[in-house]
């Protein structure tokens, strides 16, 4: 059927073609004074009383009720109200669609016409072509026509064959609604026709438009062969509703909807996943059961004035192997979120909850946080003494656990920081640094790790802290460029507190690097705070020339007072000495970036922390890289400390105009030096993937294998293949 139709109509073929001409009136032709009136501007004029008939002949322009036509002979008889143009000849109606053709016989309204050979060039983008065309009230009608919105020309100028095109016996433009209607069409791919379409259409533009989206091909060896047929449902100009039934060989069929909508004061977005089907739980004797599945996604931000936003957000499945087993997402963690934030000049106020599901086989539900209300409010003040400025702060959190310990914490406090210029360019900060903690607290022992329950009951704690910071940056050419060497040193003041008698909720994973090196607290929340003085020093080097540039920084702190200090073996701050750390980025234009972060050990100057990221090559061809190891000695004190070892690989390489080749893998790498107790015997792909594709300005194609290793549950290592096609420009 698709030969024999392509048969019948190559006789008429319509040629897609290249044609620009400006679409604006020249400095000499005159502005109609009225929709009655035709403006005209030509080379030569000849008026034939005879016959009524004026002909204009030489780059001739016709105006009249913001249509435009252009043509190098126009004849134009009075007594009919016919109008014929020939040679170059170019319809321009008001909506900036442009016509071209051999021939074309309008009335002199410039509205209704017919053309010969018409190219048609829409203004919202791509072209029709078709060996006759006709416009009656704004209404485009073509036959044997042919719509693609891709380049019909070669990087060299010359004609080819556009990527893909839709070839019909009949097409009716309408711009009214900004869509092309097909009758007795048929879709071809490089010249090749893939599919027959009796009836069909689309909107041009972005616009988009009610029907059917691109179908997904996707198989694998757990759920078979999956089809997916999206349809959008455009229900405004504003909102949205796209419904997208996934059919499987092996597996009952799902259903998706999304619903967008954009409000006059923000956004949102609602996304849901549900199928029955078999499902196996994480646990080593869990059983196979029946049961509705599935997984809602919400999303959203409203800024109702000047000041006050609402942002939220809502995840949560029906089951922990869901996502995995149907491909939706890899995450093990789902967070919900809801934040109502007030922002001006010099404040700043969150009022903010939030919880927490697991996907993880070792966790205990009973156990994720729930975290309401969480309050912060933050107030910037000019220091009228001493100068600076001064932050005052306000928080409170409350988290509640079905089976866990509950805690609910509160505290104010004030920051002063002075920054002052030497007459030697010296950078000197003060800081000054005060804050009262009260807490509560229940259900202590139901937390496993002793240093995370703190004291149940009321229990309060007091913070004071001061430092000084001084940056004395030497600066000066050096090989044709400019070199910066910044010599940094800190000291910290801050008395002993009663660290362990409060809970630990969000300060438990601390590890000592460039980014914290000087910071005034080493941990990265609020329920504990580094009481001790200490002295940092280290020095920063930048070089900055044509085309390279390096940045680095290392640097080493080291604790006045003897005393016991909270922070665990493993985190490079639990010796009086701490670990050596750094951090080194060098750039080639935009051809290499490398940073690499480190930590040294104090003694042996073993490489305890060894994180390197690189990528090398321009936007078409190009590898990432990326390889964390963390070798610690971490002991078994803290949950969040595990060392681990893991390498990440990513490459895509042009071979062609718009093919390429990609890839990308995940190793984990972690064996027994990292973690004693570990089963793994230091090399467990977590994830490969590979595939080729074709892309240029009108059409996107791929094809891609994705292999899973991971075992949760029902959703087992698989080989997943996707074939994926989009054609751009289609309002689809």
């Amino acid at each position: 059927m698709l030969f024999a139709h392509a048969s019948m109509a190559a006789a008429q073929e319509p040629v897609l073609q290249d044609l620009t001409k400006p679409a604006v009136s020249a400095p000499d032709t005159p502005l109609p004074q009225s929709d009655e009136e035709i403006a005209f501007s030509a080379d030569a004029l000849n008026y034939d009383t005879d016959t009524q008939t004026v002909t204009a002949s030489g780059n001739v322009q016709l105006l009249r009720q913001g249509n435009r036509l252009r043509a190098d002979t126009v004849v134009w008889n009075r007594s009919t109200g016919s109008v014929v143009a020939r040679g170059n000849v170019s319809v321009t109606d008001p909506d900036g669609n442009i016509g071209y053709g051999d021939q074309i016989d309008v009335t002199d309204s410039l509205k209704d016409g017919v053309v010969t050979n018409m190219l048609l060039v829409l203004d919202k983008g791509g072209r029709l072509a078709a060996t006759r065309g006709q416009r009656v009230n704004n209404v485009y009608t073509l036959t044997h026509a042919a719509y693609s919105p891709c380049p019909v020309v070669d990087e060299d100028g010359c004609p080819k064959e556009p990527s893909w095109q839709i070839k019909a016996v009949k097409v009716i433009y309408r711009p009214d609604r900004q869509r092309v209607y097909y009758q007795g069409a048929r879709l071809e791919l490089f010249g090749i026709p893939i599919a027959v379409l009796p009836v069909f259409s689309h909107p041009v533009g972005g616009g988009g438009g009610t029907g059917f989206l691109m179908p997904d091909l996707r198989i694998n060896g757990v759920n078979g062969l999956e089809a997916t047929a999206p349809y959008y449902i455009k229900l405004a100009p504003n909102r949205d509703l796209t419904i997208t039934p996934h059919v499987y060989t092996r597996v009952l069929p799902m259903m998706e909807a999304s619903y967008r909508s954009l409000t006059s004061k923000g956004a949102y977005r609602v996304t849901g996943y549900l199928t029955y089907g078999s499902r196996i739980g994480s646990g080593a004797t869990a059983q196979p059961q029946r049961d509705v599945r599935g997984y809602i996604e919400a999303s959203g931000k409203f800024q109702l004035n000047p000041q006050w936003s609402i942002t939220g957000a809502l995840r949560r499945s029906t089951d922990t192997t869901f996502l995995r087993r149907y491909s939706i997402t890899n995450d093990d963690r789902l967070r919900s979120t809801i934040n109502a934030e007030r922002i001006d000049t010099d404040s700043y106020l969150s009022i903010a909850g939030w919880s927490i599901q697991s996907l993880r086989a070792g966790d205990r539900p009973g156990q994720m946080p729930i975290a309401l209300p969480v309050i912060d409010y933050r107030r910037r003040l000019v220091d009228p003494l001493l100068g600076g400025n001064v932050q005052l702060q306000l928080n409170t959190l409350a988290i509640t656990r079905a089976s866990g310990q509950d805690t609910q914490r509160a505290f104010v406090s004030a920051e002063w920081n002075l920054r002052r210029l030497t007459g030697l360019g010296q950078e000197i900060t003060f800081t000054g640094f005060a804050r009262g903690d009260v807490y509560h607290s229940s259900d202590n022992l139901l937390t496993a790790v002793a240093d995370y329950r703190g004291q149940s009951g009321w229990q309060s704690r007091g913070i004071v802290a001061a430092a000084a910071d001084a940056r004395w940056p030497f600066i000066g050419s050096f090989l044709g460029g400019v070199q910066r060497i910044t010599p940094r040193v800190q000291i910290v003041a801050a008395p002993r507190l009663a660290n362990l008698s409060v809970p630990n909720e969000d300060s438990r994973s601390v590890d000592l690097e460039d980014s914290n090196l000087f910071a005034l607290n080493r941990f990265a929340g609020y329920d504990r705070f580094e009481d001790s003085s200490r002295i940092t020093f280290g020095v920063e080097y930048a070089l900055d020339l044509n085309d390279f540039t390096l940045e680095s920084v290392v640097g080493q702190s080291y604790r006045i007072n003897r005393r016991a200090t909270i922070l665990p073996d493993g985190t490079g701050l639990s010796d009086r000495v701490s670990d050596i750390v750094g951090r080194t980025t060098v750039r080639y234009r935009d051809f290499v970036k490398v940073t690499h972060r480190y930590r040294l050990d104090k003694d042996s100057l073993a490489i305890r922390r060894n994180e390197i990221d690189a990528a090398v090559g321009s936007h078409q061809t190009y590898a990432t890289i990326g390889y964390l190891r963390f070798n610690r000695n971490v002991t078994g004190r803290l949950e969040d400390l595990s060392d681990r070892e893991e390498v990440r690989l990513g490459a895509r390489v042009k071979i062609a105009r718009y093919w390429s080749v990609f890839g990308s893998t995940i190793i984990d790498l972690t064996g027994k030096r990292e973690d004693p107790l570990t089963t793994a015997d230091g090399f467990d792909p977590v994830r490969h993937r590979a595939g080729i594709a074709y892309q240029n300005d009108c059409l996107d194609l791929s094809l891609t294998w994705r292999r899973d290793f991971q075992f949760v549950g029902d959703a087992r290592p698989t080989n997943t293949f996707q074939l994926r096609l989009a054609f751009r420009n289609l309002g689809i």
